[in-house]
């Protein structure tokens, strides 16, 4: 069974891929993502603004609210840019490269057009394989100054991609009003690959010291929540591009990853469930991925990539049918007897 695939003009030997994040913040940890069998690595973000180096702590807090038996959990997170400064970033990147021999992505977020094209030319001389630009960061100088992060991504992409010889990927904002246009944008700009999305902006409150968590700003969250969302903006943004995507926010298991392939995603990058689990969720994520195709009998990525797309259907083809019934009540469902939710039937 073949797993590999093409992203951002790499070949991977399967399309998981580690996302910037802590879990990629140093060799040891890269290491550990290479033994659970990750197809690529994006290393933690190496950020122009020293102060984005100093860390606020905690970095996470897992959020999980109910209605009744239903759960909904986000990661809700405030992490520092990578702790190196640009000398010290670049000879991590080479140490990671010769002892993982992963595709290796550079992510770098900048505020100046000198940083951008310093930045990227020196992770290309230390052995960077290709660039994820972070310009749509949750925390970063665009995205909090409110600016058109489409067309500034965009700007930023035929920037980075004058100054080094290799790819240039871009990554997204989910918070953006329409994503496909801003990914067109960035494809114009000549970018090797887009990544749906980045974190989202969020707020969480403490009732008892009415104050904001953490460090007491805005910060970024994802989490299983996030899948739908991602699955929804894939399925319009995959047939407008002729660049691959990366899907980005809400795997938990193998299963999420085959519904984001079958929306059009070429690669998935994971965060949230390694935080969460642990690194050995990514073989398991790998291992559940594999049991699906054989269970379709699938032999490669390529026999289901995009294949939900042209079975959408338009509101005026939407089945209007009436088969589905919601009982709301505190009463006990009159399906089972039992529960005091709602119940489909």
């Amino acid at each position: 069974m073949d797993l590999s695939c093409e992203y951002g003009g790499l070949i991977l030997a399967n399309p998981l891929i580690a996302a910037p994040a802590g879990t990629t913040g140093t060799r040891e940890r890269c290491l550990k993502c290479a033994e659970q069998g990750i197809g690529a690595l994006v290393l933690k973000s190496l950020f122009e603004q020293e102060f984005s180096r100093k860390a606020p702590t905690p970095h996470f807090k897992v959020i999980r609210r109910g209605a009744g038996a239903f759960v909904s959990t986000t990661l809700y997170s405030y992490e520092q840019a990578s702790e190196f400064g640009p000398e010290e970033y670049c000879t991590e990147l080479w140490a990671i490269k010769q002892a993982t021999g992963l595709p290796i992505f550079a992510s770098i977020n900048c505020y100046t057009d000198e940083g951008w094209i310093s930045y990227a030319k020196q992770v290309e001389q230390a052995g960077a394989d290709a660039i994820e630009l972070n310009a749509s960061c949750p925390h970063g100088f665009f995205a909090m100054a409110g600016a058109d992060i489409g067309s500034e991504v965009a700007r930023i992409t035929s920037l980075v991609k004058g100054a080094v010889s290799i790819p240039v990927t871009a990554k997204l904002s989910g918070q953006d009003a329409y994503p496909p246009a801003s990914a067109l944008k960035v494809q114009q700009a000549g970018a090797a690959g887009v990544v749906l999305f980045n974190r989202f902006t969020g707020l969480e409150i403490d009732l008892e010291t009415e104050r904001p968590i953490m460090h007491g700003g805005y910060a970024g969250h994802g989490g299983p929540w996030a899948l739908q969302f991602v699955l929804r903006w894939l399925t319009e943004a995959t047939p407008q591009l002729a660049i691959p995507i990366s899907a980005s926010g809400g795997v938990v298991d193998g299963k999420d990853v085959a519904k984001l392939i079958l929306a059009g995603a070429t690669t998935v990058q994971l965060c949230t469930a390694i935080v969460v689990e642990g690194y050995q969720v990514i073989s398991r994520i790998k291992r559940e991925l594999t049991e699906f195709m054989q269970q379709k009998h699938y032999s490669c990525l390529a026999d289901f990539r995009g294949k939900v797309i042209p079975r959408l259907v338009t509101g005026d083809q939407v089945d209007r049918e009436w088969h589905y019934r919601a009982q709301v009540d505190s009463a006990k469902c009159i399906r089972c007897g039992k529960c005091e939710r709602v119940c489909i039937y």
